[in-house]
This record gives structure tokens, sequence and C-alpha cells, in this order.
């Protein structure tokens, strides 16, 4: 220690400028690191969606066009520093989709328009009553004009659509008029309303025809993600489900976070609200493009994304059930595991359908309805599996058994709302005009012959019509098909009719044969 201090005693400098190197190899170090940490965040940004990229060029676009007011001699002559309006606007009005370019450019313009005609109208009016009453008139139209747009901001239709309208229709008429009472110029109105219009013009120009970002587009790609995303978690439920009902030596260990991801995927389908509100309103503005007609029925994007957060709701709850703590399984809750599986399965299934017939613009297929009818048959079972163990009551039984009730509980929740979104987009399909699929028969002919949809019917019905001129080598034939198809049915049919019609003349009569 003596012998450090004596050096730096003796040395002074030395250690001075080895404290500022050190202190610059600091903060070049740091500065390196936040540049590099900026660097891989900007293209992150980029690669989650290059249309970013493309916004920022067409923003770049609009400014250099608009800035040949001052460029070019003979517009800024016309037009001088008013030039700079058209700037401002397109720096306010460019956004990332049509939809909310096309909507703040509208506004803009028409609120410019308006409040400009009635600050040259207020202007006149002011003069009629000479210099003295002049500020008086200006000061009471000012005041009821303005107060009269602020209440509007207040309901609900005219803030979600003209909101933006209003506020720059109160700010224009106050600069219209003030200015007016001052310069007594209408020349300055003329140039900025021109200039407004213009810089939204070419807002808008740009904004469709070059790489145009379609807020519609979005709002049904993203119903059809957030659907999707619930049947990637219900699908994966069946496995986890398994692991948190086994026993405590067969439990499977938990996987890393980033192998569970499918269980994760529906908490950001729980946030979606605002993004699609906001999406449908933009939506609302855009003229029609591809199979987005003008008219095109917005708001049952929003219905159905309102029961798509109601089961991602239920989906929650259900998610605690797999954090729970193991416990050994029952006879009772062996019994209905496969229920539970079965019932997310069968929803995941239904799901996945609905979100391909949003993606592609078609009518639900025949197997979204099928496998419909499956969940709500098993949820059934599962009720029938309850009355047959009603007799375990006790409080133990109650205790022990709880966990697994409430996730056959919340499951047949699942299933009501993944009805009712099923319905939802029946309606959608129908209102936007989407593609028919192919016959139901076809389908369902199809789905048979690959053994992917069982029959769920505990009665089958076969009609054979015999008449009086049938020769006997047709009712070989029929006999033998009758034999054929009551050699082949099997499985879940517990009861097969065969009725056979004979047609004697003018008359008709049945004889129904029990097999």
């Amino acid at each position: 220690m003596e012998i450090n201090s004596i050096t730096c005693q003796e040395n002074p400098t030395r250690s001075c400028i080895g404290c500022v190197c050190d202190s610059l190899k600091s903060m070049f170090e740091k500065l390196k690191s936040k540049v590099m940490e900026i660097a891989k965040q900007t293209r992150k940004i980029g690669e989650d969606d290059p249309r970013r990229i493309v916004h920022a060029i067409k923003v770049g676009l609009a400014l250099t066009f608009v800035s040949l007011f001052y460029y070019v001699r003979p517009l800024y002559n016309g037009f001088g520093q008013a030039g700079m309006w058209a700037i401002l606007t397109v720096v306010v009005v460019f956004e990332f989709s049509v939809g909310g370019t096309l909507s703040k450019s509208i506004n803009r313009g028409c609120a410019t328009l308006i409040a400009g005609a009635l600050g040259v109208g207020a202007e006149c009016l002011a003069k009629l009553c000479g210099e003295k009453g002049q500020p008086f008139v200006l000061g009471v139209l000012v005041f009821l004009l303005a107060a009269i747009a602020t209440f509007t901001r207040f309901f609900p239709k005219v803030k979600q659509r003209y909101d933006y309208g209003v506020t720059i229709f109160i700010l224009t008429f106050s600069l219209v008029a003030v200015s007016g009472s001052q310069a007594a110029n209408l020349q300055i109105a003329y140039q900025r309303l021109s200039t407004i219009l213009i810089g939204g013009a070419t807002c808008m120009i740009i904004s469709i025809f070059v790489c145009p970002v379609w807020a519609g587009q979005d709002l049904h790609n993203l119903i059809a993600a957030n659907v999707e995303k619930l049947a990637t978690f219900l699908e994966g439920f069946g496995d986890e489900l398994f692991s948190s009902l086994g026993d405590e030596s067969s439990v499977v260990p938990c996987k890393d976070d980033k192998e569970k991801t499918y269980l994760q995927v529906y908490k950001s389908v729980l946030n979606s609200k605002a993004t699609e509100e906001s999406l449908a309103n933009f939506a609302w503005w855009e003229v029609g493009h591809g199979r987005f007609k003008f008219h095109h029925p917005w708001k049952q994007y929003l219905k159905i994304g309102v029961l798509v957060r109601e089961c991602a709701c239920h989906i929650e709850v259900l998610n605690g059930c797999i954090n729970s703590k193991p416990q050994a399984a029952s006879e009772f809750q062996l019994k209905i595991h496969s229920t539970c599986k079965n019932m997310s399965m069968e929803c995941s299934k239904v799901l996945k359908e609905l979100s391909f017939a949003i993606k592609n613009m078609t009518f639900p297929s025949a197997a979204a309805k099928i496998h419909m009818q499956n969940s709500i048959a098993t949820a059934d079972e599962f009720k029938s599996i309850l009355m047959e163990n009603s007799s375990l009551s006790t409080k133990t039984d109650v205790q022990e058994l709880m966990s697994v009730l409430v996730t056959a509980s919340v499951l047949i929740d699942i299933i009501k709302c993944v009805e009712k979104i099923s319905v939802s987009v029946d309606e959608l399909s129908q209102k936007a005009g989407f593609r028919q699929p192919k016959s139901l028969e076809k389908q369902q002919q199809t789905l048979l012959h690959r053994g992917i949809v069982k029959p769920v019917n505990d009665h089958v019905v076969l009609e054979i019509s015999e008449t009086l001129e049938e020769t006997v080598e047709n009712k070989k034939l029929r006999s033998g098909i009758v034999k054929l198809v009551d050699d082949h049915i099997s499985g879940g049919n517990d009861h097969i009719v065969i009725k056979i019609n004979e047609t004697l003349g003018d008359s008709e009569r049945s004889r129904p044969i029990e097999v």
C-alpha cells in the first residue's frame, strides 16, 4: 500500500491519464453495446412485419412530393409560405393502413373546408356590426361553435369515426376567424385549404396505389388467427390433462416453457379488443378491394371477436387446471378422463375448420358441423357418467374429484362458446358472400370413406322400394344388398331398422323389419 501511494504521488500525471483512458474505454464499450442492441431491435421490427419498412419509404415519398411547393418556383409563387400546411398534413394524416389514412385525410379535408367557410361567413357577419361590435360577434361565434363541437365528441359514433375531424374543425375555425379579423385577407384561407387538400390527396393516392396495407385484411386475418390459437391450445390440452390426472409415479415431468408455447398462445387473444375495434373502424373507411366490398360486414368480425375472447377466458381457467398439483387418480377420474379429452379434441377440430373457413373466405365445411355434434354428444356422455356415479357424494370424494369436475365443467362451457362461434361464422359467411364449399353429401362420403368421421346415430333406416314388375334377379340383388349392409354395419349401431316399401298399383305399404 505504501509503495502504491508513493508511486501515485511520484507519477500523478500518469495516473490521471490512465483513469481518463479507462473511462473513455468504458464509455466506448457501452456505446458499442447500445448501438448493437438498437441494430438488433431494428432488424427484429423489420423482420416481424416488412410492411413497416415499406410504410417508411411511402411517407418519405409523400413528403418529397409535397416539398415541391418550396423547390419549384412557380408553385412557391402561387402558394408561398402556405405550402408548409401540405407538409404538416402529410406528417399528421399518413397512417400505416389505407383505412387510417383515408379516415384522417377525409376528416381533415372536410373539417377544413367547413370550418373555413364558416370562418369566412363569421368574418363577414362581424364586419356588418362595425369595428366596435366585430370582436364581440367573433368571440360569441367562436365560443358557441367550439362548445357545440366539443360536446359532440362525447357521442360514441362521433368519437369513433369523426373525433379527429371535429378537433380540426375547432382549430381551423378559430384560426380563420381570428386571422380574418386582423388581416382581412381571404387569400390566406384559400391557400391553406388548397395545400391541405393537396397534402391529403397525396397521402391517399400513395397509400392506395403503392403497396397498400388494408386494415380490413388485417382484421380478417387477426380473427382467423385468434380462432386458430384457441384450437392450438385445446389440441395440446389432452396430453397435459393426462399428466395432471395420472398417478404421481406416472406424471410426466414439466416441459420447458419454450416447449409449451402452445399453452400460452391464447393469452394474446384476451388483449385483442382494442386492436380489433381500431381495425374495424379503419376498415369502414376503406374502398372495396379484392373480395372485401364497400359494405363488408365488419361488425360481424367484432361479434366473433367477443365470442372468441369469452372462450379464451374459459381457457384461462382451464389452463389453471393443468398447473394444479397432480393427485392420485381414482376410478371415477379415469372414467371421465377420456370424455374430457374427447371434448377438447372435438372442439379443437371445430375451431380449426372455422379458422380455415374464415381465412379462405368459404362457408364452414361439413366436418365442422359433424365435429360440433360429436362434442355435444361427448358432453351428454359426461352427464350420463355423472348420473351413473351420483353415489360419490361423501366429503372425501368431493374434495378429491373437485379438480377433474371443474375441468369437465369448463370444457362444457367451452363447447357452448364454440357453438356460438360456429353460428357467428355462418352468419359472416352469408353476409359477406363467401364461396360455397362442395356439396354436403360429397364431403360426408369422402370423410366416411377416409374413416375420419364415425357414425354417431344409434338407428339406421334403409328404405328399399319393391314393385310388382320387379324381376327375380332384382329381388336377389336386393336381398344381397340387404345382407351386405347387415354384415358390415358395426360399431355404435345397436338398433338397425330395414324398411321395405312395396308399391301395389296406386297404393303403398311399408314393412319394417328389425335386426
